[in-house]
């Protein structure tokens, strides 16, 4: 098998096994205290795919000083809180950060 046809393996099966938990539950399965509590699972979930994106260098190692991730982090959280806009926020911090890597 190819390394192509193996992405594409890989692929199918992933999409398979998450879009089957979607197709197969049924939102009338779930009470309102139910669904109160999921819904705050992306919150609770982003900062762990994050802080490790943000605070840790390649040899996975805690970077404080002189990142300019962090800067740019707190320019797109501050975007996002003000706008309330994921593509500006998005963006806002995208820019921040080439910025502060390629000008600053």
């Amino acid at each position: 098998m190819s390394i192509l046809g193996l992405i594409i393996y890989c692929g199918l099966i992933t999409f398979l096994t998450r879009f089957s938990m979607i197709a197969l539950l049924k939102k009338e399965m779930f009470n309102n205290r139910i669904r109160e509590v999921l819904s705050y699972v992306p919150s609770a979930i982003f900062p762990a795919i994050i802080f490790p994106a943000i605070f840790l260098n390649n040899s996975g190692s805690i970077q404080i000083e002189e990142n300019p991730k962090i800067l740019a982090s707190v320019i797109a959280m501050l975007i996002g809180i003000l706008s309330r806009n994921i593509l500006a926020t998005i963006f806002a911090g995208l820019i921040s950060y080439w910025f502060l890597i390629f000008v600053v």
